[in-house]
């Protein structure tokens, strides 16, 4: 007598394929869609950071800033000229005697050619110098090769005071120098008309004093 259940009829068979096949097509549309969502989220990601650079670009270029006048770099011009070929001359007068044309030029050249860089240079970091009043601090940007800005809270200001020495005085400039809580965060800004340098003093003074009441 034949007790065996038989063989397993072919519709069961052909049912359990096809699930198979549904799962592994929404297995491979699943995959296809995760594909397709990580260049769209770098693009997202990319376009957001070029977004926020831009923002920054334009906040920096809205600042309203203020260069400095033109006599700080007549004076150190000036300074520059009064030295170097000075030097020079020296060494022309001295050498030539001793050691004749050749070796004189070989030491003045230099220094005529400092000369020459130097005034370049002179006016690209006077160009570099600027400051902005904004509601609350004082922002400063100098330098050529390494830019460097500083902040100056209002309310971290304890010293305002404006200086000016022989040579300014000559030139019709002063300085105005900034002291606050911590020293590492002190700021200096040279040649200023002294009437500009005074109406700073007055305002940063008297924004230094109302930030710090809490007002």
């Amino acid at each position: 007598m034949d007790t065996g259940t038989g063989p397993e009829p072919e519709t069961d068979r052909d049912t359990d394929r096809d699930a198979v096949g549904d799962t592994g097509g929404q297995a491979d549309r699943d995959t296809d869609t995760a594909t397709d969502t990580g260049p769209a989220t770098a693009t997202a990601t990319a376009t957001a950071t070029a977004t926020a650079t831009a923002t920054a670009i334009d906040a920096d270029s809205d600042t309203g800033w203020t260069g400095l006048p033109g006599g700080l770099l007549r004076m150190r011009r000036l300074i520059l000229v009064s030295t170097l070929p000075t030097l020079a001359a020296v060494a022309v007068a001295v050498l030539w005697p001793l050691a004749g044309p050749v070796w004189a030029a070989l030491a003045a050249a230099p220094l005529l050619g400092l000369t020459g860089w130097g005034w370049r240079l002179l006016e690209r970091n006077w160009r570099s110098w600027r400051y902005a009043e904004r509601a609350d601090d004082l922002l400063l940007s100098r330098g050529v090769l390494w830019r460097e800005q500083t902040v100056v809270p209002y309310g971290r200001m304890q010293l305002v005071e404006v200086t000016s020495g022989p040579l300014e005085r000559r030139f019709g400039l002063a300085s105005l120098q900034l002291h606050t809580a911590a020293a590492a965060s002190d700021a200096r800004i040279p040649g200023l008309p002294p009437e500009e340098a005074a109406r700073l003093r007055e305002r940063l003074t008297e924004l230094g004093q109302a930030r710090s009441a809490g007002l």
